[in-house]
Protein backbone atom coordinates (compact mmCIF):
# COMPACT_ATOMS: atom_id res chain seq x y z
CA UNK A 1 0.00 0.00 0.00
CA UNK A 2 0.93 3.59 -0.42
CA UNK A 3 1.56 5.60 2.73
CA UNK A 4 -0.67 7.79 2.62
CA UNK A 5 -3.73 4.95 2.58
CA UNK A 6 -3.04 5.08 6.46
CA UNK A 7 -3.35 8.81 6.87
CA UNK A 8 -7.09 8.36 8.03
CA UNK A 9 -5.74 6.18 10.99
CA UNK A 10 -2.97 8.57 11.85
CA UNK A 11 -4.51 11.47 12.34
CA UNK A 12 -6.75 10.36 14.34
CA UNK A 13 -3.72 9.47 16.80
CA UNK A 14 -1.59 12.25 16.21
CA UNK A 15 -3.53 14.39 19.02
CA UNK A 16 -1.71 11.61 21.35
CA UNK A 17 1.19 10.71 19.52
CA UNK A 18 3.71 11.39 16.72
CA UNK A 19 2.70 9.16 14.10
CA UNK A 20 5.85 7.62 11.52
CA UNK A 21 4.92 6.05 8.31
CA UNK A 22 7.81 5.03 6.43
CA UNK A 23 7.66 3.81 2.44
CA UNK A 24 8.78 0.24 2.92
CA UNK A 25 8.85 -0.12 -0.83
CA UNK A 26 10.98 3.11 -1.29
CA UNK A 27 14.39 1.12 -1.49
CA UNK A 28 16.99 2.18 -3.50
CA UNK A 29 18.09 -0.72 -6.30
CA UNK A 30 17.23 -4.19 -5.55
CA UNK A 31 14.69 -4.64 -3.29
CA UNK A 32 15.11 -6.75 -0.18
CA UNK A 33 14.02 -7.28 3.24
CA UNK A 34 17.63 -6.01 4.65
CA UNK A 35 17.30 -3.23 2.46
CA UNK A 36 13.68 -2.33 3.59
CA UNK A 37 14.54 -2.31 7.50
CA UNK A 38 17.72 -0.49 6.93
CA UNK A 39 15.04 2.57 5.47
CA UNK A 40 13.12 2.21 8.62
CA UNK A 41 15.77 2.35 10.88
CA UNK A 42 17.17 5.54 9.06
CA UNK A 43 13.42 7.16 9.08
CA UNK A 44 13.66 6.82 13.01
CA UNK A 45 17.17 7.49 13.30
CA UNK A 46 16.47 11.18 10.90
CA UNK A 47 13.96 11.86 13.05
CA UNK A 48 15.62 11.46 16.42
CA UNK A 49 13.54 8.90 17.15
CA UNK A 50 15.35 6.81 19.86
CA UNK A 51 12.64 4.31 21.09
CA UNK A 52 8.90 3.91 19.09
CA UNK A 53 5.82 1.50 19.34
CA UNK A 54 5.43 -0.58 15.84
CA UNK A 55 2.12 -1.13 14.12
CA UNK A 56 1.97 -3.20 11.46
CA UNK A 57 -0.83 -3.65 8.83
CA UNK A 58 -0.36 -7.35 6.85
CA UNK A 59 2.86 -7.48 4.74
CA UNK A 60 4.17 -4.57 7.08
CA UNK A 61 3.60 -7.01 10.03
CA UNK A 62 6.63 -9.07 8.93
CA UNK A 63 8.81 -6.44 8.55
CA UNK A 64 7.93 -4.89 12.08
CA UNK A 65 8.38 -8.48 13.61
CA UNK A 66 12.17 -7.97 11.77
CA UNK A 67 12.67 -4.68 13.28
CA UNK A 68 11.53 -5.38 16.50
CA UNK A 69 14.32 -9.20 16.73
CA UNK A 70 17.10 -6.86 15.65
CA UNK A 71 16.67 -4.03 17.70
CA UNK A 72 14.42 -4.75 20.48
CA UNK A 73 15.88 -1.89 22.67
CA UNK A 74 14.35 0.93 20.44
CA UNK A 75 11.04 -0.96 20.55
CA UNK A 76 8.25 0.25 23.65
CA UNK A 77 5.72 -2.06 22.14
CA UNK A 78 4.61 -4.59 19.15
CA UNK A 79 1.15 -4.58 17.44
CA UNK A 80 0.37 -6.61 14.75
CA UNK A 81 -3.03 -6.32 12.14
CA UNK A 82 -4.02 -8.47 10.06
CA UNK A 83 -0.46 -9.66 9.19
CA UNK A 84 2.07 -11.94 7.77
CA UNK A 85 2.28 -14.66 10.49
CA UNK A 86 4.75 -17.56 11.14
CA UNK A 87 3.83 -20.20 8.49
CA UNK A 88 5.33 -20.12 5.56
CA UNK A 89 5.19 -20.96 2.00
CA UNK A 90 2.72 -24.10 2.07
CA UNK A 91 0.12 -22.42 4.47
CA UNK A 92 0.09 -19.55 2.32
CA UNK A 93 -0.29 -21.72 -0.65
CA UNK A 94 -2.66 -23.78 0.97
CA UNK A 95 -4.66 -20.95 1.79
CA UNK A 96 -4.64 -19.43 -1.63
CA UNK A 97 -5.95 -22.76 -2.82
CA UNK A 98 -8.73 -22.50 -0.45
CA UNK A 99 -9.94 -19.04 -0.96
CA UNK A 100 -8.92 -18.30 -4.92
CA UNK A 101 -10.97 -15.00 -4.67
CA UNK A 102 -10.66 -14.09 -1.25
CA UNK A 103 -8.30 -10.97 -2.42
CA UNK A 104 -11.54 -9.72 -5.06
CA UNK A 105 -13.48 -10.33 -2.29
CA UNK A 106 -11.55 -7.84 0.29
CA UNK A 107 -10.45 -5.25 -2.15
CA UNK A 108 -12.68 -2.26 -1.53
CA UNK A 109 -12.16 0.76 -3.91
CA UNK A 110 -9.09 2.02 -1.84
CA UNK A 111 -7.30 -0.71 -0.83
CA UNK A 112 -7.49 -1.27 -5.03
CA UNK A 113 -6.32 1.51 -5.79
CA UNK A 114 -3.37 1.78 -3.04
CA UNK A 115 -2.11 -1.60 -4.46
CA UNK A 116 -2.41 -0.72 -8.11
CA UNK A 117 -0.53 2.58 -7.67
CA UNK A 118 1.78 0.53 -5.90
CA UNK A 119 2.34 -1.82 -8.73
CA UNK A 120 2.82 1.05 -11.32
CA UNK A 121 5.49 3.09 -9.09
CA UNK A 122 7.25 0.00 -7.64
CA UNK A 123 6.19 -3.27 -9.91
CA UNK A 124 9.63 -5.20 -9.28
CA UNK A 125 10.17 -3.93 -5.27
CA UNK A 126 6.93 -5.58 -4.96
CA UNK A 127 7.40 -8.98 -6.74
CA UNK A 128 10.48 -9.14 -4.58
CA UNK A 129 8.96 -8.31 -1.07
CA UNK A 130 6.12 -10.88 -2.19
CA UNK A 131 8.10 -13.43 -2.88
CA UNK A 132 9.98 -12.82 0.29
CA UNK A 133 7.32 -13.29 2.06
CA UNK A 134 5.73 -16.24 0.26
CA UNK A 135 8.96 -18.21 1.08
CA UNK A 136 10.60 -17.00 4.61
CA UNK A 137 10.02 -18.82 8.13
CA UNK A 138 9.75 -15.87 10.62
CA UNK A 139 10.34 -18.51 13.36
CA UNK A 140 13.83 -17.38 14.44
CA UNK A 141 12.36 -13.93 14.95
CA UNK A 142 9.36 -14.72 16.87
CA UNK A 143 11.64 -16.38 19.30
CA UNK A 144 14.01 -13.55 19.65
CA UNK A 145 11.22 -10.74 20.47
CA UNK A 146 9.74 -13.40 22.97
CA UNK A 147 13.10 -13.40 24.47
CA UNK A 148 13.70 -9.55 24.38
CA UNK A 149 10.19 -9.65 26.46
CA UNK A 150 8.71 -6.53 24.22
CA UNK A 151 5.00 -6.46 24.98
CA UNK A 152 3.15 -7.99 21.65
CA UNK A 153 -0.53 -7.59 20.58
CA UNK A 154 -2.21 -8.78 17.59
CA UNK A 155 -5.49 -7.48 16.17
CA UNK A 156 -7.75 -9.46 13.73
CA UNK A 157 -10.65 -8.60 11.57
CA UNK A 158 -13.63 -10.66 12.36
CA UNK A 159 -14.01 -10.98 8.81
CA UNK A 160 -10.22 -11.75 7.05
CA UNK A 161 -10.80 -13.14 3.66
CA UNK A 162 -6.98 -12.78 3.07
CA UNK A 163 -5.52 -14.13 6.20
CA UNK A 164 -6.43 -17.29 8.13
CA UNK A 165 -7.43 -16.61 11.65
CA UNK A 166 -6.23 -19.42 12.76
CA UNK A 167 -2.88 -18.62 11.39
CA UNK A 168 -3.25 -15.35 13.37
CA UNK A 169 -3.86 -16.99 16.67
CA UNK A 170 -1.13 -19.75 16.28
CA UNK A 171 0.95 -16.40 15.90
CA UNK A 172 -0.17 -14.68 19.02
CA UNK A 173 0.39 -18.10 20.81
CA UNK A 174 3.80 -17.89 19.66
CA UNK A 175 4.72 -14.28 20.11
CA UNK A 176 2.94 -14.54 23.52
CA UNK A 177 0.62 -11.98 22.58
CA UNK A 178 -2.79 -10.91 23.00
CA UNK A 179 -4.85 -11.64 20.37
CA UNK A 180 -8.33 -9.51 19.97
CA UNK A 181 -10.77 -10.31 17.37
CA UNK A 182 -12.64 -6.97 16.21
CA UNK A 183 -16.31 -6.51 16.97
CA UNK A 184 -18.89 -4.19 16.22
CA UNK A 185 -19.32 -3.73 12.43
CA UNK A 186 -18.22 -6.36 9.94
CA UNK A 187 -14.90 -5.54 8.82
CA UNK A 188 -12.41 -7.38 6.45
CA UNK A 189 -8.53 -7.39 6.19
CA UNK A 190 -7.65 -3.82 5.25
CA UNK A 191 -10.16 -2.48 8.28
CA UNK A 192 -7.26 -0.73 9.53
CA UNK A 193 -8.02 2.17 6.99
CA UNK A 194 -11.07 1.28 5.76
CA UNK A 195 -12.76 1.97 9.51
CA UNK A 196 -9.85 3.73 11.09
CA UNK A 197 -11.94 4.82 13.98
CA UNK A 198 -13.00 1.27 14.71
CA UNK A 199 -9.43 0.58 14.25
CA UNK A 200 -8.41 3.50 16.57
CA UNK A 201 -10.88 2.14 19.44
CA UNK A 202 -9.51 -1.37 19.21
CA UNK A 203 -6.02 0.30 19.61
CA UNK A 204 -7.53 2.41 22.50
CA UNK A 205 -8.43 -0.53 24.55
CA UNK A 206 -4.89 -2.17 24.27
CA UNK A 207 -3.96 0.22 26.95
CA UNK A 208 -0.22 0.82 24.43
CA UNK A 209 2.14 3.37 26.15
CA UNK A 210 2.29 5.13 23.43
CA UNK A 211 -1.28 6.17 23.97
CA UNK A 212 -1.32 6.51 27.49
CA UNK A 213 0.50 10.10 27.45
CA UNK A 214 3.21 8.79 29.31
CA UNK A 215 5.64 7.93 26.66
CA UNK A 216 8.96 9.36 27.08
CA UNK A 217 10.22 12.39 25.14
CA UNK A 218 11.96 10.83 21.41
CA UNK A 219 9.74 8.25 21.68
CA UNK A 220 7.01 7.85 18.36
CA UNK A 221 4.84 5.22 17.10
CA UNK A 222 6.11 4.02 13.69
CA UNK A 223 3.11 2.31 11.20
CA UNK A 224 4.49 0.09 8.46
CA UNK A 225 2.40 0.40 5.49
Amino acid sequence: MQPRTYLPLARLLADRVRVIIPAILSVRGRWTFDRALGGIEAVLDDLGVVRASLLGHSFGGALELGFAARHPGQVVECVFADTLAVRERFSLAREALHNPFGMLDMATPRAATAFFESCVTHPAQLVRAGLWAFATDRGADIERVVGSGIPCHVLWANRDTLLSRGDGEDFARDLRATFTVATGPVVDHDWMFEDPQLFAGHLGALGLQALSGSAAPGQGEACNS
